[in-house]
């Protein structure tokens, strides 16, 4: 009975506290503070093939430019709504056709492309055209002007990756449309790998923003490098040969918000499990095979994407050659002192 009345008592308490927006936290501190993480994002695989009909669909039924940006948004099953692929980041994929431009804007989140398919569009940030390969890296900094163009004769698609959902936790979303459609060229293609990207800089360089200064990594040349390196270099039991993008400048990620990395998987390579804090988005650049997330398999090919979430166990299996461009919120996790990793 005194336990009962006390019950009672507790329950008065909190309905009388909750009319001053009060609450009691040792009713909700174990789902705050977690022995680990506990993510509600899913693993899963979005097949391009089966992706590619509908964002060409959406190509008949709105342009470039009434959509501002003409993205299908790649959401996490369990996180339907919330235009999110992990906790942290964004992902959609964006189809800009023939002849059109998606207008120049500019917004504080940080923003990367990797092209899919085509090869005739450009991406223009402040001033530099930036052409678009498959498989190219390409960084949209914070607050840089930015659109994407496509003279060619066949569509152009890429993979988005933004920090959309961190900026709208922080309340700190800022976004400008340009006036034109189209910025002013300033720059000649190659003007940013030029000045920052041969390990030479400016011996009067001032630049001062935390994103890399080199907005367009090459796939050709990340290619190239992967695979002198496999030559040489012993394979990671648990990720193959895996390389870092980093800011030619600091050493640390290309970006301030997002890392990202290439990796290499030789034909027939099976990783021992591994998993980090980081929820992980991968984008398929060359290869088949597949990736054991706890007791989900995600067969993945090229042009795929693929989630791994925040502390999900996980291992890759190579058919062939493989390449596999990811990206996550690592680096935000490292600044923090929260990023943690488990190998087998």
């Amino acid at each position: 009975m005194a336990q009962q009345a006390r019950l009672m008592d507790r329950q008065a308490f909190y309905e009388r506290i909750d009319k001053h927006e009060l609450a009691p936290l040792w009713e909700v501190f174990r789902e705050l503070i977690t022995p680990e993480p506990r993510s509600p994002c899913l693993p899963h695989v979005w097949a391009y093939d089966a992706v590619r009909p509908f964002l060409m669909e959406s190509g008949e039924l709105i342009s470039a430019k009434e959509a501002e940006r003409r993205v299908l948004v790649l959401e996490n099953p369990g996180m339907r709504g919330a235009s999110c692929v992990t906790r942290s980041l964004y992902a959609g994929i964006q189809l800009v056709l023939p002849g059109e431009v998606a207008p120049c804007h500019r917004h504080n989140q940080s923003a990367l492309r990797v092209v899919l398919e085509g090869r005739g569009g450009y991406t223009g940030v402040e001033g530099e055209h930036i052409p678009m390969q498959p498989g190219d890296f390409i960084i949209t900094p914070s607050w840089a002007w930015h659109e994407h163009a496509n003279p060619s004769a066949e569509p152009v698609t890429w993979l988005d990756g933004l920090d959309v959902p961190l900026v709208q936790l922080l309340d700190a979303s800022f976004f400008e449309a340009h006036a034109a459609e189209s910025q002013p060229r300033r720059f000649p293609h190659g003007y940013g790998l030029a000045r920052h990207g041969a390990n030479m800089k400016p011996a009067d360089d001032d630049h001062t923003a935390a994103a890399s200064p080199v907005n367009h990594y090459p796939y050709a040349r990340s290619r190239e490098a992967l695979h002198t390196m496999r030559k040489h270099d012993a394979l990671d039991r648990h990720h193959g040969l895996k390389m870092e993008f980093v800011n030619p400048l600091t050493g640390a990620a290309a970006m301030p918000t997002i890392s990202t990395f290439i990796q290499l998987l030789p034909g027939g390579f099976q990783s021992r499990p591994y998993r980090s804090s980081d929820g992980t988005v991968y984008s398929v650049i060359e290869g088949h095979g597949e990736t054991r997330v706890g007791d989900k398999t995600l067969p993945w090919g090229p042009r795929d994407t693929f989630v791994v979430p925040s502390w999900a166990r996980h291992s890759h299996h190579a058919d062939e050659e493989s390449v596999l461009f990811s990206f996550s919120d690592r680096t935000v996790q490292q600044k923090l002192d929260l990023w943690h990793e488990e190998k087998e």
